[in-house]
């Protein structure tokens, strides 16, 4: 027979979905400025796959980190404590940057290694790969602002 659910332990769940809703606007937001970056970084270098790309990949996504950190430091985890902020943005870029890193990889690897499917152009193929490692990355960082960074 299946234990119940205590009050405290539904208040915790209750919590948690409500933070990773917040994660996921915040994270909506920040997709925005990220793609709004990557594609215009795309159409000034014509740059759509290999090195180029990692690189143009992790300019976006680092504009969208800072603005990131913000967001989620006051609303989402409601960290409003002083102490300790310089360790804890530093904490924040390290998650962020191995979180840019897993994205970036993902989406070099997926235009680099997969030839445009579907009849898209290479730059719509270089924004489904870069769908695909947001998700990705998204799964990383929330556990890591989670446990690491706004650890409560």
């Amino acid at each position: 027979m299946p234990e119940k659910n205590t009050a405290a332990e539904e208040t915790r769940m209750h919590r948690i979905i409500r933070q990773f809703s917040k994660f996921l606007l915040v994270g909506g937001i920040n997709t925005a400025i990220d793609l709004t970056l990557f594609n215009i970084l795309i159409f000034t270098t014509g740059i759509t796959s290999g090195g180029g790309l990692f690189v143009i990949n992790l300019m976006s996504f680092s504009v969208a980190v800072v603005n990131s950190y913000f967001m989620n430091k006051h609303w989402t985890f409601q960290d409003l404590k002083k102490e300790g902020e310089d360790t804890k943005f530093i904490q924040f870029l390290t998650v962020s940057f191995l979180g840019a890193g897993i994205n970036s990889g993902i989406v070099t690897l997926f235009t680099t290694l997969l030839t445009p499917m579907f009849g898209l152009s290479p730059q719509l193929w270089a924004n489904v790969g870069k769908l695909l490692a947001t998700g990705a990355s998204l799964v990383w960082n929330f556990i890591g602002y989670k446990l690491f960074v706004f650890k409560r």
